[in-house]
This record gives C-alpha cells, sequence and structure tokens, in this order.
C-alpha cells in the first residue's frame, strides 16, 4: 500500500499514513495525462491574437500606377499582403481554443497523476492545523520546517479552511487548490504535494470512486 510521511505543523515527523489506493495506486496512463493537460492549456488560451487583413490596412484603394506600360508588375492596391506594410493574408484572428474531454478521461489522468508522485515519494501529509487568521509567514515557516523551500510545491487543503488558502497562496513557488479542485496539470506541475488529513479525506471522498 502507497503511505506517505506525517508531519506535525512544525515539521516534526508523526510517523505514517495509508494513502488510498483508490487515487494512488492506480496504473499510470501517458496518454490520458498528455490528452488532459493538452485540454487545460488550450482551456487557458484567451485566444484575443489578431493580424489585419488588406481590408482592414489604413491605406487608399487607388490602384497605384497604370496597368500596363511601367515595366514593373501589375499592382492594385497599398494594402495587398505582398506590400510592405499591407495586410496580412491567413493570420490569426481572435478564437476560441477551449474544448471538452470526457469526464472519466480526466479522473484517470488525474489517478495517473497522483500514483506518479506517490510512487516517487513525493506526497506528504499534515497535522490538520489553521490559524486565527491568515499569515503568510507562518505559513512559509510551515512549509519550510518540511524542507521544500526552493522546489514547486502544491498545497490542498479543505474547502471550508479559507484562513490556511489565504495563508499559503502568496508563498512563491506555492500554488494552492482545494481539496475539490485537484487537476492533473497542476498536480504535474508540481515537485511536491502537501495534503492535510482532512483534505486527504475530502479528495478520497470526491474522486475516489
Amino acid at each position: 500500500m502507497a503511505t506517505a510521511k506525517l508531519y506535525s505543523e512544525k515539521g516534526q515527523e508523526k510517523g505514517t499514513v495509508d494513502l488510498p489506493a483508490s487515487l494512488f495506486e492506480q496504473p499510470i496512463r501517458k496518454q490520458a495525462l498528455y490528452d488532459t493537460v493538452r485540454n487545460y492549456m488550450a482551456n487557458k488560451r484567451q485566444g484575443t491574437h489578431d493580424t489585419q487583413t488588406r481590408a482592414e490596412v489604413n491605406y487608399s484603394t487607388a490602384k497605384l500606377y497604370r496597368q500596363k506600360g511601367t515595366g514593373r508588375a501589375r499592382a492594385g492596391s497599398a494594402g495587398s499582403p505582398t506590400r510592405r506594410g499591407g495586410g496580412v493574408a491567413f493570420g490569426p484572428h481572435p478564437r476560441d481554443y477551449s474544448y471538452t474531454m470526457p469526464k472519466k478521461l480526466k479522473r484517470i489522468a488525474l489517478k495517473s497523476a497522483l500514483s506518479d508522485r506517490a510512487n516517487h515519494e513525493r506526497v506528504l501529509v499534515l497535522e490538520d492545523f489553521d490559524f486565527e487568521t491568515p499569515k503568510t509567514k507562518d505559513m512559509a515557516v510551515v512549509l519550510a520546517g518540511l524542507n521544500l523551500e526552493g522546489r514547486h510545491t502544491l498545497v490542498i487543503l479543505p474547502e471550508d479552511n479559507k484562513n490556511l488558502y489565504r495563508s499559503a497562496r502568496n508563498i512563491k513557488g506555492v500554488r494552492v487548490l482545494r481539496s475539490n479542485e485537484l487537476n492533473a496539470y497542476t498536480i504535474l506541475w508540481a515537485d511536491n504535494l502537501v495534503f492535510t488529513q482532512k483534505a486527504l479525506s475530502a479528495a478520497e471522498e470526491v474522486f475516489g470512486s
């Protein structure tokens, strides 16, 4: 069974925790990971790029010079794509890059990503704790006690823990997700995953089926 080390908020090792087999002991499907990451990145694209066609550039539409007798190639407009400063032929225009994927495939990719991190012992579990008020400095001390400085770290928290969420979200190299927001892309981005005990149970409840 896959296990992870259990730590207190002060960085003291408290033993180990059994990781849910439904999430952390699944086959790693590389094609599902590729498809899901590609979909995630495509959905994030703004698609606001634009170029001007020959109909949009600000040039006179008057014929540049007479059709015959000059010895040059015929030219009808200064906005032609063949001329400097003219419109762009077949250039990009605003579009929507997003597309949908089967939820089942996304779930397979998520479990593959979690299993990969567990196989490489990149999953840590923190005992449940909270701050009275959001304190980024205090959260940075907690993560420093886990020797995670300088690494990409994904912190997974319960849905209702607002103080910890606000404390961790501004730390350099750290991303924060609630237990119901897990996705394969962010898991693969992270070198280490840090779950609280409550978040681990909640993630199993949401994604373990």
